[in-house]
C-alpha cells in the first residue's frame, strides 16, 4: 500500500469531520488529514502557496449542504482554479442528502468522481481508494 500525501475534508459539521478523520486515520491511508469548515475555506487553502507549492491533496471529501458556499458552488469555483492548483485531485461528495435532485446535479460535474452518503465508513473509504487509485490499495 502506498499511502496518499493528504486527504482534505470540507464540511461544516465538526462531528462529521471528527468521525471521518478518525476513520481515515485508523485506516492509515494518508500521511495527513486537513479539515476545512466551508467551501470558501477549502478554496482559500487550495490557492495558498505552502513552501512554494500548492497543497493539492490527493483526495477531497466534500459536503453538499454548507452555509455560504455549498458543495456545488465549491465545485464551480474549483473548476476555475489554475491547473497547478488542482492537478491530480480526486473529489468525492459525502452528504446526508437523499434527494435524487442532488445526485442528478452531482452527475453533471466531470471532476466529481464519487457520490455517497454520510458517514464515511472504512469499507466505503477503501472502495473509493481502490476505484480512484488503482493498484495502490489492493489487498
Amino acid at each position: 500500500m502506498q499511502p496518499l500525501r493528504e486527504i482534505l475534508l470540507i464540511d461544516d459539521s465538526e462531528s462529521d469531520n471528527f468521525v471521518h478523520s478518525r476513520v481515515i486515520k485508523k485506516a492509515q491511508v494518508t500521511a495527513k488529514v486537513t479539515i476545512k469548515y466551508s467551501g470558501e475555506e477549502g478554496l482559500t487553502y487550495l490557492k495558498t502557496l505552502i513552501n512554494e507549492d500548492y497543497p493539492r491533496p490527493d483526495l477531497i471529501f466534500l459536503d453538499i449542504n454548507m452555509p455560504g458556499m455549498d458543495g456545488f458552488e465549491f465545485l464551480e469555483h474549483y473548476e476555475e482554479l489554475e491547473d497547478v492548483q488542482k492537478a491530480g485531485v480526486v473529489i468525492a461528495m459525502l452528504t446526508t442528502s437523499t434527494s435524487p435532485v442532488d445526485k442528478k446535479k452531482a452527475e453533471k460535474y466531470d471532476l466529481l468522481q464519487h457520490f455517497d452518503n454520510k458517514p464515511l465508513t472504512q469499507e466505503n473509504l477503501f472502495k473509493i481508494l481502490k476505484e480512484q487509485f488503482p493498484g495502490r490499495f489492493d489487498d
